[in-house]
């Protein structure tokens, strides 16, 4: 009897937990073989053709043949003007001749210091001619005035005349590299003031 009670009230619960057992296997199966939802990020690998073989162009080592080209002619030559070297005369030094002494005819020895002497030119350069005067083919003269010094360097350069100012300055500027024996009187070097001279600016025809 009691074997049969047993029997009956195990016989169910034994096909309850076979039941079950065979569910809860169905469902791990299926979870293991499923996709998973998310795959997570996707990598693109781009396979692209190989390059197709470039050859390097060659440059065409064939020289085309230079003509021969003429030079031009050359430019004409230019003929610098050049100004001509003035000239001082006697008028255009200004002042008297030195005094001496005037000797005595009453007797005794007739004697005067003989080393007495007005300044004398030593250099005297030429002036260039001014080059914006050349190209307009301008002419002229210009006059000056000037002291010498003891030692005998022109100074005090001044224009009197000038009958354009182009002339001014290159006849200054020639003046004060001039050099002179200065003016000597009782032997001693005196300043000699007021010589005046006048330069003529001409172009060569």
């Amino acid at each position: 009897m009691a074997s049969l009670v047993r029997l009956l009230v195990g016989a169910p619960l034994a096909a309850i937990v076979t039941f079950l057992l065979f569910t809860l296997m169905q469902i791990l199966i299926f979870d293991d073989t499923a996709p998973p939802d998310d795959a997570g990020d996707e990598v693109r690998i781009t396979i692209a053709d190989a390059p197709e073989e470039i050859q390097a162009r060659q440059r065409d080592a064939n020289i085309d043949q230079v003509e021969d080209v003429t030079p031009p002619p050359p430019p004409p030559a230019i003929e610098r003007a050049r100004a001509d070297q003035p000239t001082e005369s006697m008028s255009t030094i200004v002042g008297g001749l030195p005094e001496f002494d005037r000797p005595s005819l009453a007797g005794g020895d007739i004697s005067f210091d003989v080393s007495d002497r007005d300044a004398q030119p030593l250099v005297r350069i030429p002036p260039q001619y001014p080059p914006r005067a050349a190209e307009r083919g301008l002419e002229g003269r210009c006059s000056v005035e000037f002291d010498v010094t003891p030692e005998g360097s022109p100074t005090n350069v001044r224009i009197l005349s000038c009958t354009n100012s182009v002339f001014e300055r290159e006849t200054i500027r020639a003046v004060e590299r001039w050099r002179y024996e200065p003016r000597v009187q009782d032997g001693t070097p005196q300043w000699r003031r007021g010589v005046q001279t006048q330069f003529d600016y001409t172009l060569d025809q």
